[in-house]
């Protein structure tokens, strides 16, 4: 019964066509920095199997060394959003002066 509440919810809340990848975006902002290593997320099996698809949008607060500190979710489906937070930490900017926040956004959609 808990499974068909949930799925429930799920159907209800999704967007549902055949789901395949997961493609990232960086939003453009004032603060913007060069993406030198972009990690793709994997694409959840929960969602494969309810053929979900989706964007998750997050806030990265990138250090000036490049490398991502923290990422804020701003939005998105919580069955898509560990595994693009988890991408996101592996990301590479390219070096700055100082610390910036980066708009981020990763699409789980179809091939």
């Amino acid at each position: 019964m808990r499974k068909q509440v949930l799925f429930s919810a799920l159907l209800l809340s999704c967007c549902l066509v055949p789901a395949g990848v997961a493609q990232s975006q960086q939003t453009s902002t004032e603060a913007s920095r060069k993406v030198i290593r972009r990690v793709e997320p994997s694409y959840p099996e929960m969602a494969k199997k309810v053929n979900l698809v989706g964007t998750v949008k997050m806030m990265a607060v990138v250090a000036p060394d490049g490398n991502v500190k923290t990422v804020e979710v701003l939005g998105g489906s919580p069955i898509l959003v560990q595994s693009a937070q988890y991408a996101v930490l592996k990301w590479k900017f390219a070096a700055a002066s100082a610390e910036s926040k980066e708009l981020i956004e990763i699409h789980f959609r179809p091939e």
